[in-house]
């Protein structure tokens, strides 16, 4: 018999990620921490959700752990397999009939309204460090709603990041309507190694939702290089022992991620 002493910090991480997955919406999903997450709701408590990786494969149900997007493993059981460039015009239309609502993002800097850089560290023309860019997660971020991976720490979580790759809520309630983007979309949750952020309703700037058993709100503010609201921060709740022994025996019995 499992304790709930052995949660470990990345399976509290796939339990989170698993209660932002709702029954019968469309999500973009990328490979690692999301990708368990995402089987893990189809696993227990949103079965008929639909996964759609950037490779063009639909509404897979991989058996084991994928090591990319484009691992076949991940097409077991699709509805389909489509081209590539099929796949970018299906997504670049999908938002205009709610076909699909949210994508999972990461990046290297995140600032208190969910923009997200994953192009340049420092100046743009001369960087400290280049990374690989945009590739969809512009698109992604432009159109759907996003769940964001993150490392926490001061450096990534800063007041203002050195490039915007991605748009949250760009500065406040009305930011993303005056740039000209989706005003009903953004950002939704940041899920970390240490808990749950969320953004205010009114001024959509980010704030301590759930911080993980182990962890205490004065941890989570000392690793974050903003002001973060922790006044309405929860102790983050474990799901019984049987949802645990399915992350592990049906999820990833290879214990590859978790």
């Amino acid at each position: 018999m499992r304790s709930m002493a052995e949660w470990t910090t990345r399976q509290m991480m796939v339990t989170a990620i698993a209660r932002q997955i709702e029954d019968h919406k469309a999500y973009v999903i990328g490979t690692g921490l999301p990708l368990i997450g995402a089987t893990f709701a189809k696993k227990t408590t949103a079965p008929n959700a639909i996964l759609i990786f950037e490779s063009g494969m639909i509404d897979g149900d991989p058996q084991e752990v994928p090591t990319s997007v484009s691992d076949l493993r991940i097409s077991y059981h699709s509805s389909a397999l489509i081209p590539q460039y099929r796949y970018f015009g299906f997504k670049s239309n999908a938002h205009k009939k709610d076909i699909i609502t949210t994508g999972f993002l990461g990046g290297a800097q995140i600032d208190p309204y969910g923009n997200l850089n994953s192009t340049a560290i420092g100046d743009y023309d001369r960087p400290k460090t280049r990374f690989t860019g945009s590739g969809g997660a512009n698109g992604i971020a432009t159109y759907f709603n996003t769940i964001i991976m993150m490392q926490h720490q001061k450096r990534r979580f800063c007041e203002k990041v050195d490039y915007v790759t991605s748009p949250g809520w760009i500065d406040g309630n009305n930011g993303r309507a005056r740039m000209g983007l989706p005003a009903d979309r953004g950002p939704h949750a940041v899920i970390t190694e240490l808990g749950v952020m969320r953004f205010d309703k009114e001024s959509k700037r980010m704030y301590l939702s759930e911080y993980f058993p182990g962890v205490t709100p004065r941890q989570i503010q000392d690793n974050t290089g903003f002001v973060l609201d922790v006044s309405r921060a929860e102790q983050f709740h474990l799901p019984g022992l049987e949802m645990l022994e399915i992350m592990i025996s049906k999820v990833d019995p290879q214990r590859l991620m978790i």
